[in-house]
């Protein structure tokens, strides 16, 4: 077990088998299916993404760089979180960008019962570390735990 320090976004604790992107995650369209036709799974449709394209997002610990594409990053992840089809947390490798902290953190503080916690700047050992699989432990002061 190796475990990697980080900085709390959206508070909270879970445990979820890892799911790894080396490149950025574009929310909008790695989110669309399970937003805009009802996929339950959040299957990535992400097809400039080969690392997460066609793979279920729910319930997994998404471990990437960083989020890309355009403004409606924040609300895709909140809208996510709403329907109840986002990942586990979110682990940022890189510092998270504000659009992905805007969705994720009105998430944590206006809907009730969701938990998805999101910690960011873990470094770049942290990603080459985590394999897709791996069991993902994050604790409530940003510890994340790598089995």
């Amino acid at each position: 077990m190796k475990k990697f320090v980080g900085r709390v976004v959206a508070p909270g604790t879970v445990t979820a088998p890892a799911l790894v992107s080396h490149g950025g995650l574009n929310t909008l369209a790695s989110f669309q299916k399970a937003l805009q036709f009802g996929d339950k799974k959040a299957t990535c449709g992400d097809q400039n993404n080969p690392d997460l394209y066609n793979k279920e997002m729910l319930g997994k610990a998404l471990c990437l760089p960083q989020t890309i594409g355009s403004t409606t990053g924040g609300l895709v992840l909140y809208c996510a979180c709403a329907m109840g089809r986002q990942p586990a947390c979110m682990l940022f490798s890189k510092p998270i960008d504000s659009l992905a902290a805007a969705g994720s953190i009105l998430a944590s503080v206006w809907l009730d019962g969701v938990n998805m916690p999101v910690v960011d700047s873990l470094g770049e050992e942290f990603l080459e570390y985590v394999k897709e699989g791996m069991t993902i432990t994050v604790e409530e002061n940003g510890v994340v735990c790598v089995e």
